[in-house]
């Protein structure tokens, strides 16, 4: 098993924790989002991934090679294939739940600031490096913030995003905290949020994946 994959990629993160989480070895292949004016855009990779996105996973299954894209349906994926540790709850409606948080981080939160899109604001539409942070902290606070809200009010939050085992929310939700304090996000109001995340950073499989842990990591 392969992942392909960069230090500082939320989604690459994401993964990395499933793939800890369930005791999986992969190797990881590291794809530099920056330099040579980003690896992702290579024909190389393009080859593997024409979405020209990481993560990227590699893998043997019914005795063919495979790859996949998207950090949600690789989760899912492992889910499938490697069930115990579950990261999704029995229950219909509790995996409904967890997965409906999963999303709120990967296509609400983070679509509107991940690189390329910063990217575009500052070289295409000009905008500064002040107008640009602007925008990352008014949408990332303003969806953890919604986050928050559902966490703090659901009974069925534990000590993480749902119960007292980490799932597929959880995956997502340390990415993108860590991401928020990188651009100086004030999240003060959202106490549920941060504590879930700290119990999560308590444990082997959140630390291992951490950025500042990653071979590729500058």
């Amino acid at each position: 098993m392969k992942l392909y994959g960069y230090f500082r990629s939320s989604a690459s993160y994401r993964v990395r924790i499933a793939l800890n989480l369930k005791g999986l070895d992969a190797e990881h292949v590291p794809v530099h989002l920056v330099n040579n004016g980003g690896e992702q855009l290579s024909e190389n990779f393009r080859a593997l991934n024409p979405e020209a996105l990481v993560p990227a996973l590699m893998d043997i299954d019914a005795g063919q090679q495979i790859v996949l894209s998207q950090s949600l349906a690789i989760m899912e994926y492992l889910e499938e294939k490697y069930p115990t540790p579950a990261l999704l709850p029995d229950n219909a409606a509790d995996r409904a739940h967890v997965r409906s948080l999963g999303l709120s981080i990967a296509c609400e939160i983070h679509p509107l600031n991940n690189l390329r899109v910063l990217k575009y604001l500052t070289t295409t539409l000009g905008l500064s490096d002040e107008q640009k942070n602007a925008w990352y902290q008014h949408w990332c606070i303003s969806g953890l913030a919604a986050l928050e809200q559902r966490l703090a009010s659901d009974k069925r939050t534990g000590d993480f995003c749902f119960g007292h085992a980490p799932t597929l929310a959880d995956c997502c939700l340390v990415p993108q905290i860590f991401n928020a304090q990188r651009f100086n996000c004030d999240l003060s109001g959202m106490p549920t949020l941060m504590r879930v995340n700290q119990r999560c950073l308590e444990m082997d499989a959140f630390i291992k994946a951490m950025p500042m842990n990653q071979p590729d990591a500058a």
